[in-house]
């Protein structure tokens, strides 16, 4: 079972970070955000998968419980007879990493009961919540309905122009259900290191596919990529930091600003190389089809262990 672990646990994982920290710079974010986050969730759930497999092959390998099951627990050690820290190892893993998702879902409640309190607050016609404070803040609040938080600090900084793509860039994220994306960026990181550098690339990443939305929407390219410099400045002149604001889903902070307002001003990206995202798709599947087999040899061996008992 040895060879499950080094697949789905560190290849594939590693693999499917590759790929998508290079397709990334090389793709529309709003066409290929989704697709990627999708192939390292899938990647990272074959992992855990792999991981609580050699975590009951661990248990396995006490003497006691396999006594008291009726198993042989010296055939169940005989299966990573070279490799004897795998299984303990695994255990260790799944709990180290069961415990930070843990702490991104508490985290997230956290900002559920925060985004709860502008739910409260009155809303126009346009989805939007304006709130009277000279600091410069503009964020998406996802719920039931979403809604747009404006500060008039912000609002007074932008020309009607700009305002009407900051508007269509927050709608972006709502409409887009990008805080679901970053969440399960964040979970999958939290599953697996290997994918924990790749949480701001998708922090980003989905920034980038909402500017693109609001520049099809507002019909010009340069006027977003005003509005998201001159909200930059403006911001950075007078944040002190919303109290009220939560701060993970704050999206617009998370990104680069130059390098998204520079991604604005060059050509869009080429359509041509978005075949290109099965790869980290087929790899994240393959994991899925290795973690299966594991599981199934687990479940063998275990019935050999019984028998040979």
């Amino acid at each position: 079972m040895f060879d499950h672990f080094v697949v789905s646990v560190v290849v594939c994982p590693v693999l499917v970070a590759l790929a998508v920290r290079w397709l990334s710079d090389r793709l529309r974010p709003e066409q290929a955000v989704t697709v990627l986050v999708i192939s390292i969730v899938t990647a990272a759930a074959a992992g855990l998968v792999s991981l609580g497999a050699f975590a009951v092959k661990a248990v396995a390998e006490l003497h006691p419980v396999a006594v008291r099951l009726g198993f042989s627990d010296a055939v169940v050690r005989a299966d990573t007879e070279r490799e004897p820290w795998v299984s303990a190892l695994s255990a260790v893993l799944l709990v180290a990493a069961l415990a930070g998702m843990a702490r991104v879902w508490w985290q997230h409640r956290r900002e559920l009961v925060v985004a709860a309190e502008f739910r409260g607050l009155p809303v126009d016609a346009d989805r939007v919540t304006m709130i009277d404070d000279v600091r410069a803040e503009a964020f998406a609040v996802p719920g039931a309905p979403g809604r747009v938080v404006v500060t008039t600090g912000m609002r007074s900084a932008l020309t009607d122009q700009q305002y009407g793509a900051l508007l269509a860039h927050e709608r972006a994220h709502l409409d887009s259900r990008h805080h679901h994306l970053v969440l399960f960026a964040r979970l999958a990181a939290a599953a697996n290191p290997v994918f924990r550098w790749l949480t701001r690339r998708i922090e980003y990443l989905v920034e980038r596919a909402a500017d693109e939305r609001a520049a099809e929407q507002v019909g010009d390219r340069r006027v977003v990529a005003r509005a998201i410099g001159a909200a930059a400045l403006r911001a950075s002149d007078t944040r002190l930091g919303l109290s009220m604001a939560p701060a993970g889903w704050d999206l617009r902070s998370a990104g680069v600003v130059p390098r998204r307002v520079a991604s604005l001003l060059a050509p869009p990206y080429a359509a041509r190389l978005l075949a290109l995202i099965v790869l980290p798709l087929a790899v994240a599947a393959g994991s899925v089809v290795w973690t299966g087999e594991c599981v199934a040899d687990l479940g063998e061996l275990l019935y050999a262990a019984g028998l040979l008992h």
